[in-house]
């Protein structure tokens, strides 16, 4: 790994400070709050000061002066003060009472005693005023800060029903189409929508009118938003970008209040689009919570319906909305006339990850020998979120190792750290490792003896995420799952609890996941697929609602558990039976893997040859 230089002096760090009136409050009150502290304490110490002095008759005080004991006099409204050698005394007068003549009266020639006059009306009146008014300040003042914490930092406190739409600049689009790929149905689908706010002329005299809303429908990364943004930059309109979530709010009527402020201000703007992210946050069936109808979700779903059947056709306004569970909105969300089209994304193919690959890597160093195809090949299941991620991720990998370039291993590392997560240094007995390596080796040559299984990529030992080791194939991009490539899988699943049982005679936690994934597969069969001897029938395989009671009687509940029972003790008897019958391959695999940890493609062919060519197993 390459060393990091430090740089030898930091020379100058400048410091902006920037003001507001945010600021300024802050720091008035700040002031103010000092000041009354300071003239707390100085009132304080007066009273102070005054404790410690005796107070005495007037004729004393004046008998006193006439002695020459007094060096100074202070004289207040009510109270003369006269400090002497040993101390100060104090006498009380007339508040209006004229002190010279008092004295005058009195015999007592001051010329040689120091004469002071004070007046602390002012100060107790500002001392009074402070005490009185800074409580309530500070009362107001915590009030509001509490309110400003619980409303957010960028709403104001007469912002309740505003929305807070981000507002994309429609001069200088950020995406386009060109920066999408890998769904090319999907931007067809969007391109008319654009040429429908470019030219509206050319479709009113066709009698058409504009969509009124697209709802693009696909799993988290496949880039609904991105697609959306491109749409809006396509066609050069005002783009509103909101959440499902920023409607929602503890005060009922605020939601529905910031869908018509949105619509309102989009209208303004137009032709212009609004996007609404996650829009299953609010647009859930109705009636179907813990409150009924009345909450503060249902009535913000039921102003956007309104919002919606209020445009007229003239209008330039398109509403876009994106989420990943179609299954929960409300049919009246989704009839025609309000979300007239549904536009699906999935997660691209080998052609569609290769392309969204080319864009992410512009601005980054390649090797020129990176074989994107391959690549794209080894990246099955892989949205457009996580090829990104993964071309960061090997990009980070190459600086970290002080490289010029990104290269194959770079990528081939940093494709496995998505998909398994990074690796970890854990402390192993050796019995530990040779368990590890017979699980995966288990896993390797029973998915080599599969007819139908993708051939294998990558055996290793080496722990990532919660797995202590891992078996990577070559997925092949399908559209459909037969029965026996099902049965396959399972069967490959429970390999490495073959293996340990044949090798060790003991079985591990090890396979916990392992058979966690086939009992999962094994009942979508059953309940789903209708692939077992129940029939084509499904049984209440894809209910979401935890609350919904089953349709599924308790006698056909223990028919699904035997069949699922019987589908993986097959599947477990065939890895047994295949692992038995290539056991001494089973401890070569196992010993390659302890010496180096990680066998790829080529080196695994090599230790066990060629794929054979069997029959289908079956169940």
């Amino acid at each position: 790994m390459a060393s990091i230089k430090r740089p030898k002096k930091l020379k100058h760090i400048k410091v902006k400070m920037k003001f507001s009136w945010k600021n300024i409050i802050i720091y008035a009150f700040l002031i103010l709050f000092t000041s009354f502290l300071f003239f707390g304490a100085s009132n304080s110490s007066t009273k102070s000061l005054e404790g410690n002095t005796k107070t005495v008759p007037l004729s004393q005080l004046i008998n006193d002066i006439k002695q020459g004991k007094v060096s100074s006099i202070e004289v207040y409204p009510n109270k003369i003060i006269a400090n002497e050698k040993t101390g100060a005394l104090q006498s009380f007068k007339e508040v209006n009472a004229d002190v010279y003549q008092l004295f005058k009266d009195a015999g007592v020639n001051l010329g040689k005693t120091k004469v002071v006059i004070k007046d602390d009306t002012t100060m107790n009146n500002w001392i009074n005023i402070l005490t009185s008014v800074l409580p309530i300040l500070l009362m107001v003042a915590f009030f509001y800060f509490i309110f400003r914490q619980a409303r957010g930092a960028q709403e104001s406190i007469f912002s309740f029903g505003k929305s807070s739409a981000k507002l994309f600049n429609k001069d200088k689009p950020s995406v386009t189409f060109a920066d999408v790929a890998g769904v090319d149905e999907a931007k067809q689908e969007l391109m008319e929508v654009v040429d429908f706010l470019k030219n509206p002329g050319k479709y009113k005299a066709m009698g058409a009118r504009t969509p009124k809303g697209v709802l693009m429908i696909g799993p988290s990364g496949t880039g609904k938003t991105l697609l959306a943004r491109a749409t809006a930059g396509e066609a050069g309109v005002a783009f509103f970008s909101m959440a499902g979530s920023e409607f929602i709010e503890m005060l009922v009527g605020v939601g529905a209040s910031r869908v018509r402020d949105l619509f309102n201000t989009a209208k303004k703007a137009q032709p212009a689009i609004i996007f609404i992210d996650e829009v299953d946050a609010i647009g859930r069936q109705r009636g179907a919570g813990f409150m009924g109808g009345h909450d503060e979700r249902e009535q913000t779903l039921n102003q956007i319906l309104v919002e919606m059947d209020g445009f007229t056709p003239n209008e330039q306004l398109v509403v876009i909305a994106a989420t990943n569970r179609p299954d929960v909105l409300d049919p009246a969300l989704i009839r025609p006339g309000r979300f007239d089209r549904r536009v699906m994304l999935e997660f691209p193919d080998v052609n569609g990850r290769k392309e969204i690959l080319g864009i992410h890597a512009k601005g980054k160093p390649f090797e020129k020998n990176v074989d994107w195809l391959k690549i794209a090949k080894r990246t099955v299941g892989f949205s457009g979120a996580d090829l990104e991620n993964m071309l960061n991720e090997a990009a980070i990998l190459a600086a970290r190792l002080g490289k010029k370039e990104i290269d194959m291993k770079d990528l081939e590392e940093a494709a496995t750290k998505v998909k398994l997560g990074p690796e970890k240094k854990r402390l192993q007995t050796e019995e530990d490792r040779k368990m590890t390596a017979y699980h995966e080796a288990g896993h390797a040559l029973v998915s080599w003896f599969m007819p139908h299984m993708d051939p294998v990529h990558r055996i290793s030992i080496v722990s990532r995420g919660m797995s202590l080791g891992h078996t990577m194939m070559e997925p092949i991009d399908r559209i459909h799952e037969t029965k026996n490539h099902l049965i396959e899988n399972i069967t490959v699943m429970l390999g490495g609890r073959a293996a340990e049982s044949l090798v060790f005679k003991e079985m591990t936690t090890g396979a916990s996941d392992d058979i966690a994934k086939a009992t999962e597969v094994a009942r979508a069969m059953v309940v789903e697929y209708g692939m077992s001897d129940l029939g084509p029938i499904n049984l209440d395989g894809d209910r979401r609602n935890p609350y919904e009671q089953s349709t599924v009687s308790p006698d056909m509940a223990s028919k699904i558990d035997q069949q699922v029972k019987r589908i993986t003790d097959e599947a477990y008897k065939n890895s047994l039976e295949i692992l038995k019958k290539l056991r001494s391959k089973l401890d070569v695999l196992a010993g390659e893997l302890l010496k180096k940890e990680t066998i790829e493609s080529e080196e695994f062919e090599r230790i066990v040859g060629a794929k054979p060519v069997l029959a289908t197993v079956k169940v």
